[in-house]
């Protein structure tokens, strides 16, 4: 559908010139004034990356910082990384706070080790315990219904995605794959970087998720 959303946030964002005839909004922030809301607040649960963007946005205009420069400080720098990360931005130079994050792998298992550890990396605390715990708590499962029903009886709070299994697990997740797992029952953390080609992770959770919970259950038979 060349008139879906997605495409128009695509073309408002993208990085390289505008066609001469363009006459839609430049950059993230041009395209999240027009954004027209959907439905009640709180009645049922619909993912949109777009709202991590608005969430980028509102942390950019309380702060006075990017979400890059406030990543940077506040996490990146503190967390012992071995690498930079990168940042998609729109032709404006603003990150775009939904996705397009590019990082190393292990880097990446630092950061979910800073949640497993709740909130403390190398013997600094990097945020409070509290927070990981509302995330790890979940979010309204009766609202989440069955709009994944590859998740099983899942959440979604704060963006990260809850599994609610036996395990306490909680993941965040990308497109095409990209996982991080954080299991705290067994003191795991998984990483997985993925090309898989379609990007819902509903054409990969079957599979995907047992794995990683025997993965985990394995490394709790070692111990």
């Amino acid at each position: 559908d060349p008139n879906a959303d997605i495409w128009l946030y695509s073309a408002a964002a993208s990085p390289l010139p505008k066609p001469a005839d363009y006459t839609g909004p430049d950059g993230y922030w041009e395209y999240l004034q027009q954004v027209q809301p959907e439905g009640n607040h709180g009645d049922a649960f619909h993912y949109k990356t777009i709202n991590s963007d608005m969430l980028g946005w509102i942390i950019s205009k309380v702060s006075g910082k990017s979400v890059t420069e406030l990543a940077s400080q506040r996490l990146w720098r503190r967390m012992g990384v071995e690498q930079d990360a990168y940042q998609t931005v729109d032709g404006k130079g603003v990150p775009f706070a939904g996705g397009g994050i590019t990082a190393g792998l292990r880097d990446l298992g630092r950061l979910g080790q800073l949640m497993l550890n709740r909130g403390e990396l190398n013997g600094e605390r990097l945020f409070p315990a509290e927070v990981v715990d509302k995330i790890s708590a979940g979010g309204d499962r009766s609202k989440f219904g069955t709009g994944f029903p590859t998740f099983g009886a899942g959440s979604y709070t704060s963006q990260w995605w809850v599994l609610h299994n036996d395990h306490g697990a909680y993941a965040a997740r990308g497109v095409h794959g990209q996982t991080i797992y954080v299991d705290p029952t067994a003191e795991m953390v998984l990483v997985r970087v993925a090309s898989f080609p379609q990007a819902q992770n509903g054409f990969i959770d079957p599979t995907s998720l047992p794995a990683y919970q025997a993965v985990a259950e394995f490394l709790m038979k070692r111990d």
